[in-house]
């Protein structure tokens, strides 16, 4: 089948947005284009050991010697990455003389890459830069380029402006932000995420569903980013059930990656209530970052419900909703379809199921205020309005 007779979704498209992204089967045979294109010269290559064992880096190696790049490997990130890996990472960077950065994997080390990115230029330590507390101001255009290859469809960090990592003077996940820290290319290739497990599959895509919808529920007008989030949120209503089922659906883990990319691309408006506990949540409780934001946005949503009705009643709407109600109606009819897709990917409904312990919820709580992402939400929070979501989804 030649390329033009492929339906639009399994072919190789490329977009600005303004990341470069190359999205579709196969797209991971140009990278050494865009290697290339952004003058390469010796890039490193940062992952972690799951990746590797997978044998999805290796691929990447592959492509990469047989178009003669020469390249060095640093795959030691955790999942959920601090300033250790930053630092190891760095020490890699230029113990091999590198220039640029290949980012694989998931939201870890993707993040832990642009840290290492950032790090490259800039002295520590890196809560000097954390967005809680201005420090984008601190962060300037010198960056090597930084092509980014996700192997999950739920963070979008490959189109994204924020690196994550918990930081011990911070004692939270740390959001550091700036347009500088754009990756130069994505490079979305579906066939990555084929082998992912149902439950990663299901926790990764209610990310990008969450950011979509804390997008375009935030404070603010945007309304490209409002658009972007819409369509997001129709391709996660409809295709990760799908690729929860079927891990093989190429059409679904597509509409995936697409979904993931409008999700950070549409956050740049703001996230809201529900990131700010997930951000708490994961180094004070080790839950994972998407399934701590699937439990909780259910409890956001309610507690924004009254601010935010008409959009609420989109979101239902954008999830298949035609009936032909009333507005308040719609809107308690989009919380009852979140609640019912994170039962349909076997999402557990309480925090207390995922070993959250009631004595930390006011910590939790407290660690939720200090991150910014609730600066945004559409009604305004207090440290004890954050307590009482925490206990409402406990």
């Amino acid at each position: 089948m030649k390329p033009f007779d492929l339906p639009h979704e399994l072919r190789i498209t490329e977009m600005a947005w303004p990341t470069r992204i190359v999205l579709g089967p196969g797209a991971v045979e140009r990278l050494p284009a865009q290697v290339a294109r952004l003058g390469m010269k010796h890039p490193l290559v940062v992952t972690d050991a799951g990746v590797v064992k997978a044998g999805l880096a290796q691929r990447i190696f592959d492509v990469l010697r047989k178009a003669d790049v020469p390249f060095d490997v640093f795959d030691r990130v955790q999942p959920n990455p601090t300033d250790r890996d930053a630092d190891e990472g760095l020490a890699a960077y230029r113990r091999g003389n590198c220039h640029g950065i290949v980012a694989l994997g998931g939201g870890s080390s993707l993040d832990a890459a642009k840290l290492v990115q950032l790090l490259t230029t800039h002295p520590p330590p890196l809560s000097r830069y954390d967005d809680a507390t201005g420090g984008d101001r601190f962060v300037e255009d010198n960056l090597p380029p930084l092509i980014a290859i996700p192997t999950t469809a739920g963070t979008g960090s490959e189109v994204g402006r924020a690196g994550v990592a918990t930081l011990p003077d911070t004692g939270r996940k740390t959001v550091i932000f700036s347009p500088y820290l754009l990756p130069k290319a994505a490079i979305c290739d579906p066939e990555l995420t084929v082998g992912l497990p149902p439950h990663l599959t299901a926790a990764t895509g209610l990310d990008a569903f969450t950011h979509c919808v804390e997008a375009y529920l935030a404070n603010g007008f945007h309304p490209l980013a409002d658009a972007v989030a819409i369509d997001g949120i129709q391709r996660v209503a409809r295709s990760l059930p799908v690729a929860f089922r079927d891990g093989t659906d190429l059409f679904a883990r597509t509409d995936m990656m697409v979904a993931a990319l409008e999700g950070a691309t549409a956050f740049q408006k703001g996230l809201g209530a529900c990131h700010a506990l997930a951000h708490a949540l994961t180094p004070i409780s080790g839950v994972h970052h998407g399934l701590a934001n699937a439990i909780v946005l259910p409890a956001v949503m309610e507690f924004n419900r009254g601010a935010v009705a008409a959009r609420l009643a989109r979101v239902a709407v954008a999830m298949g909703d035609s009936s032909a109600i009333r507005e308040d109606v719609l809107a308690g009819n989009a919380i009852e379809r979140v609640r019912s897709l994170c039962a349909e990917l076997q999402i557990p409904p309480r925090l207390r199921e995922v070993g959250v312990k009631e004595e930390d919820l006011p910590r939790i709580a407290q660690k939720a205020f200090e991150d910014a992402s609730h600066q945004t939400n559409p009604r305004r929070c207090t440290e004890e309005d954050l307590l009482a979501i925490a206990r409402s989804a406990f």
